[in-house]
């Protein structure tokens, strides 16, 4: 089978361990095989954080800029909630998003991903004013360089961040909207309800994101596959192809005009050494057409 857009190369990548020397990551994604790639900055569960030099920020920089590895995204720690009704919670969530985020910027980073945080029971209007607040502290607080991007959820329990509605209020609230986009994690967006594995429900997900905070706001796709059913609400992530979206669900959404500008980055299960590569192939073989 031939692809409709056979002279367009999408450029994928996978999120990639920083064991060792932080810039020892561009070597691990250049042996993988991959163009663009995401990374934790530290330890995602833990507080304490370890200093990042300003040679190895420069030696990250210029293995990745030697081995053309474009755009880099930076993840949010796990156990950040910008959304916590717990103050204390809240304020050191805060602070360590700063942290998190100059981190991203000493790196070069294009994109910071966050997850928008949960609101415990207090409700998505407190949740979401909650975390517009704390997004306008940070960006005044920290100034970066490097985009914010927000990704939607699979909507599990008191999660925010399951319906593009939620992205619409947020931003805007925030007063530099110019520093926050999108990214779009295919898994969640399936188990929340959004039919992206077929053409004419991937067109109403990008019709509605276009219609509430606009498709330029798109930057990234977190391209995984989803264990559980359409409109579960059960986030599990599955190798490309072997999952509710599949083979075909992947094509549409490689050959989709808007998505196969923008990277696609893979946060498939890593249960042995051959799984990145495999699942990096796999994706590539599906946009080729074979």
């Amino acid at each position: 089978m031939s692809t409709d857009f056979p002279e367009v190369a999408i450029r994928v990548g996978c999120h990639v361990s920083i064991g060792g020397n932080i810039y020892e990551s561009v070597d691990r994604a250049v042996a993988l095989g991959c163009e663009t790639m995401q990374i934790f900055s530290r330890n995602p569960r833990g507080w304490q954080v370890k200093l990042l030099s300003e040679a190895d920020a420069e030696e990250f920089k210029r293995r990745r800029k030697a081995k053309g590895i474009s755009p880099l995204v930076v993840h949010i720690p796990y156990l950040i909630n910008l959304a916590s009704p717990e103050e204390k919670l809240y304020k050191r969530s805060i602070a360590a998003y700063i942290e998190d985020v100059e981190r991203a910027d000493m790196l070069g980073a294009e994109y910071f991903n966050t997850h928008v945080g949960n609101h415990k029971g207090m409700g998505e209007d407190y949740g979401l004013e909650r975390l517009g607040e704390a997004l306008d502290i940070i960006i005044e607080r920290s100034k970066p360089k490097t985009m914010i991007l927000l990704e939607n959820t699979a909507g599990s329990g008191t999660e925010l961040g399951y319906t593009f509605e939620h992205f619409q209020r947020l931003i805007k609230r925030v007063k530099r909207k110019d520093m926050v986009g999108l990214c779009l994690d295919t898994c969640h967006a399936y188990a929340a309800g959004y039919d992206v594995a077929t053409k004419k429900g991937l067109e109403a997900t990008l019709g509605e994101i276009d219609s509430s905070i606009g498709l330029k706001k798109l930057k990234v796709i977190h391209a995984n596959d989803s264990k559980a059913p359409l409109g579960s609400h059960i986030d599990r992530h599955e190798h490309i192809g072997q999952g509710r979206i599949g083979t075909e669900g992947f094509r549409v959404l490689t050959h989709h005009p808007v998505l196969r500008e923008l990277p696609f980055i893979l946060e498939t299960p890593k249960k042995s050494p051959i799984d990145d590569p495999m699942n990096l192939a796999k994706l590539r073989q599906i946009y080729k057409g074979r």
